[in-house]
């Protein structure tokens, strides 16, 4: 407890430090303790841009998206520019991570075309295998995807991408154009650090994954409420060009906000993202808890070449083992 000496700043400080280090989310927080959060976790920033900041984390939306107008207005007031302030919210990013296993504390930051920035942490799931980890940057990535960005254009991480990234990095930009930006080096293009890239080309396919396009989709038998209409868009919008197997998740929290997740494949197939992978990535990203987690529906394609239906089960056993999965099949309109 803090003692009679320290001022009020300090203890909230206090507080907001031993909050970040328990991955309590912001939503949970007294008003006062999130500000000392924010403090402790965006130090080198204005008091202006935090409270900038802190309001758009209130929103009962947010879930990881800093609009163009506000990305502009935070550049402006840090008087930097947007890849330095995408390295500067790297923290920011890494405070939703997820790493029980490793403890290694990872954050991304997207920029996509439309100017809007997205941060991803690291996600891993307890006591299941490292395959269902998500890689901050692929969380970043995916975040774009599902706001709808038509491309990405930057991406910052505190080191150098691993070779597990790069390949993920590259099916959401296969010309190798998108800057890579890590503290203490010039932004670099990716096709510099993957030289001779396995992109979509080499399995006869002429784009990536963005823009996103959809499949004409509809369910198989019926079935109605938010949580089925939000997981068959996201399964219209899956890019699935090497299974040919689209799906969506949609996942229903105690507070009724949905996060959608739609299937992303890559063409070395490991670093593909299931859709609950993605719309974890969402819901931690707006800082909610495993434990929020109140209803998960998954829309595929009977009949399919590939099913989500057994790692999506398992994955809800390790994190909401009170929560049954609702299976849909959904078939060409």
């Amino acid at each position: 407890m803090p003692n009679d000496n320290m001022t009020r700043r300090a203890a909230l400080s206090l507080i907001g430090s031993a909050a970040i280090a328990a991955g309590i989310p912001f939503p949970l927080l007294a008003n006062d303790t999130k500000s000392a959060a924010l403090r402790q976790i965006l130090a080198k920033f204005t008091d202006k841009s935090r409270a900038l900041l802190l309001n758009l984390m209130q929103d009962p939306g947010y879930s990881g998206q800093i609009t163009a107008a506000n990305t502009a207005a935070l550049a402006q007031n840090e008087s930097t520019t947007v890849e330095q302030l995408m390295i500067e919210l790297i923290p920011l990013a890494r405070s939703r991570s997820q790493a029980p296993i490793s403890n290694f504390f990872v954050g991304s930051v997207v920029r996509g075309a439309s100017g809007c920035l997205y941060t991803g942490g690291n996600i891993e799931i307890p006591g299941q295998c490292l395959g269902f980890a998500v890689h901050a940057e692929q969380a970043a990535v995916s975040n774009a995807y599902t706001h709808g960005e038509k491309a990405v254009t930057a991406l910052s991480i505190g080191g150098a991408p691993c070779g597990h990234c790069r390949q993920f990095i590259n099916e959401a930009s296969p010309d190798g154009e998108i800057l890579i930006v890590i503290p203490g080096k010039p932004p670099i293009k990716l096709s510099t650090i993957l030289p001779s890239a396995f992109g979509p080309a080499a399995l006869g396919m002429k784009h990536g994954a963005f823009p996103i396009r959809e499949t004409n989709l509809t369910l198989a038998s019926p079935a109605s409420g938010p949580i089925v209409a939000a997981a068959l868009e996201a399964a219209r919008k899956a890019y699935a060009p090497y299974s040919t197997s689209p799906s969506g998740v949609a996942i229903r929290t105690a507070n009724n906000r949905i996060y959608r997740g739609s299937y992303i494949e890559n063409v070395a197939f490991n670093p593909s993202l299931s859709p609950l992978q993605i719309a974890l990535a969402q819901m931690i990203a707006a800082g909610q808890q495993y434990s929020a987690i109140a209803g998960v529906t998954l829309v595929e394609v009977h009949g399919a070449k590939i099913s989500q239906k057994a790692v999506t089960e398992t994955v809800l056993g390790a994190i909401a083992p009170g929560v049954k999965l609702q299976h849909l099949f959904a078939q060409s309109a």
